[in-house]
């Protein structure tokens, strides 16, 4: 028995932020931010009812009505997050009930950035086992709630968004191969948010230092992405007996142009096998991959092999490679217009 993606959704906000309204704002301009992250522009959840939840709900509606799929007879939601709604409930709590996901139960994770990876990687284990059929496994984060705008460091690379796939069981040799997934903790102080935890809880104090948003050692991290993207792609083509020839694409997390290219040049990937959309949306951390997959998903055929690598914050990391399998018929798409939190994904 393998596990399969057989339907898929996404979603960004239609609010957009572009190089240049950042370029008002901080000592930067739109030129400099694309040339060194391959950012043009980035979605931002700017209404009142687009917390995480709602972007989540967008990406998991998009799905169910474009694929027709009975939201009763999904199993299991995991949500891979870095941006909880709250500390304290699981944001899948709320995403089970608005989604009408009524038989399911609802976990979070967080791997940052490597997130997506690591759910999918849990959601394929839950039905290999045989335990489950259909686990709807998503990608959401609102980074633009944990971002700092005084900062140019951080605020030009950062987008809100979610993404999600259905995971099904199948006898077919199709669907998810061997993954790897490497933590290395040494990592930490280098991308986090410090305060708003058990470690550092807010106090007037962690307010005043900006202790609740991202901080980030950009180049220490940028050399970090490149080598262990790059190792574990490598690893995982020979674990499942692949050579690069045989890799049809690429699916690299989003978080810059010139890691993605260093990494296809390491493998000797040529650029037209390397799925691109960060130009559009930043960097939407646990969202990326789903949204990618979103994205091209008329590009991908059956049969075809899908390498997928990530980095992240923790250190987290990992690669992984996808058979693509059978999807299910698509709908016509339709557009509620008073919808307006699902109008770009109905419509995308």
């Amino acid at each position: 028995m393998n596990a399969t993606i057989t339907a898929i959704g996404g979603f960004v906000p239609t609010s957009i932020l572009s190089n240049e309204m950042i370029s008002e704002t901080v000592d930067t301009t739109g030129e400099w931010i694309e040339k060194r992250t391959g950012i043009k522009e980035r979605r931002l959840a700017t209404g009142k009812d687009q917390a995480t939840s709602d972007l989540a709900c967008a990406a998991i509606e998009n799905l169910l009505q474009n694929y027709d799929v009975d939201p009763k007879e999904i199993d299991g939601l995991l949500l891979a997050t870095a941006t909880p709604d709250h500390l304290l409930t699981p944001t899948a709590s709320k995403v089970c009930e608005i989604s009408g996901l009524t038989n399911a139960f609802g976990l979070d994770l967080n791997a940052a950035c490597s997130g997506f990876l690591y759910a999918l990687e849990v959601g394929t284990a839950m039905i290999e086992s045989g335990r489950y059929e259909k686990i709807i496994v998503v990608g959401a984060d609102k980074m633009s709630s944990i971002v700092d705008y005084e900062d140019r460091n951080t605020c030009i690379l950062f987008g809100d968004g979610a993404g999600a796939v259905l995971l099904e069981k199948t006898d077919l040799e199709y669907g998810m191969m061997k993954s790897i997934l490497r933590t290395d903790g040494s990592g930490t102080s280098a991308l986090l948010v410090p305060g708003g935890g058990s470690k550092l809880p807010a106090t007037v104090g962690t307010i005043v230092n900006r202790d609740h948003y991202i901080k980030q050692e950009g180049a220490f991290v940028f050399k970090k992405a490149v080598e262990s993207m790059s190792s574990v792609s490598q690893d995982v083509l020979a674990s499942n007996g692949l050579s690069v020839e045989d890799v049809d694409w690429v699916v690299p997390h989003q978080a810059n142009l010139r890691i993605i290219n260093a990494v296809g040049e390491s493998l000797n990937i040529g650029t037209e096998k390397v799925k691109v959309n960060i130009d559009k949306y930043g960097n939407t951390t646990s969202a990326t991959i789903p949204l990618c997959l979103w994205d091209f998903a008329a590009d991908f055929k059956e049969g075809q092999n899908i390498l997928i690598t990530t980095f992240g914050a923790g250190f987290s990391w990992g690669a992984t490679c996808i058979k693509w399998g059978v999807m299910r018929k698509q709908k016509p798409v339709k557009s509620s217009k008073n919808d307006k939190k699902s109008e770009y994904a109905l419509t995308h």
